[in-house]
Order: C-alpha cells, then sequence, then structure tokens
C-alpha cells in the first residue's frame, strides 16, 4: 500500500481548463500511482503578478509508491509535456503541479518543501483540497474547516462544468 499524497493543479494560459483536466488523467497514468479523488475546478484570480489571466485549479489525492522526490519529477515531467516555462516568479503557466502533503512527511529543503509552505494562505487550494477531504489536518495549521473560515472566497469560484 502507497502513501496518500495530495498534488495542486493549475493552469492560466493555453485552454486552461483543458490542461487541468488532461493533468488529472496524466496524473492517474503516472507509474507506481494510483489516482484517488479529484476535486471540482475553480476560478481564481493571480497571486503575486497580476497583468495575467485567472487560473484554473484543483487539488487530486494520489496514492503512490514514489518517493517524494520520484513524485516531484513525475509531476516536472508532466509539466513539461504541456510546455511549462519558468520565466519568473507567479509567471503565467500552461501547468502547475505542486505536491502539498505527502502521507505525514516534513520536507524542508530548496527544490522540496512538504507540506507546501503557502497552502493554508491559499483559498485555490484550501476549498479544493477540503472538498475531497473535509476532515484533512494541514501541518502546522491543523484542521482545514478552520483554515478555510479564516480565508476570503472572493477571487475563488467553483466552476460548473
Amino acid at each position: 500500500m502507497g502513501i496518500l499524497a495530495y498534488i495542486a493543479v493549475g493552469s492560466n494560459l493555453a485552454n486552461p481548463l483543458n490542461q487541468v483536466t488532461t493533468a488529472f488523467n496524466e496524473i492517474g497514468n503516472m507509474s507506481k500511482s494510483k489516482l484517488i479523488k479529484k476535486s471540482s475546478c475553480y476560478s481564481s484570480s493571480p497571486l503575486g503578478y497580476k497583468d495575467q489571466p485567472d487560473f484554473v485549479n484543483a487539488v487530486v489525492s494520489i496514492e503512490t509508491e514514489l518517493s517524494p522526490h520520484e513524485l516531484l519529477l513525475e509531476l516536472q515531467m508532466i509539466e513539461s509535456s504541456h510546455k511549462r516555462e519558468r520565466s519568473f516568479p507567479n509567471a503565467p503557466r500552461t501547468l502547475d503541479l505542486d505536491i502539498l502533503l505527502y502521507g505525514d512527511l516534513r520536507i524542508d529543503e530548496p527544490k522540496l518543501t512538504i507540506p507546501h509552505p503557502r497552502m493554508h494562505e491559499r483559498t485555490f487550494v484550501i476549498f479544493p483540497l477540503q472538498e475531497i477531504n473535509e476532515n484533512i489536518s494541514v501541518p502546522p495549521f491543523g484542521d482545514i474547516a478552520k483554515i478555510a473560515k479564516g480565508l476570503d472566497p472572493e477571487n475563488t469560484k467553483r466552476i460548473t462544468l
């Protein structure tokens, strides 16, 4: 049995809704991994660099036997297949895949931090994460319902398909 991990999926270029839903399938097809659950898609305003289109975001849970570093590499390969460019921080992107949680593991390295360091501040992560697991605790911030209650939902809306 593998580790339960949560991955944020986002896009704001080249048909973002299609980028995100295609990524669901690609994540589900990764080696040694199984897609468990996927959230609805959400529309959100950009953070940081504001002169760009809104994002489409979601969260998936997977069961994986990949190590955190192997998982990161697999996710980066999926991003590359979507022609992801890293031109500057918070730049527009075709696909962004971030490991949010990996079991109870904590990692703080230059290229990998788990739990994701800013996830508790981001409605476009917390709302879809809460949708797929309303009882999850986000270390070190605690209960997701409490975190969600403290966030302003103004710029994050569920997309109805």
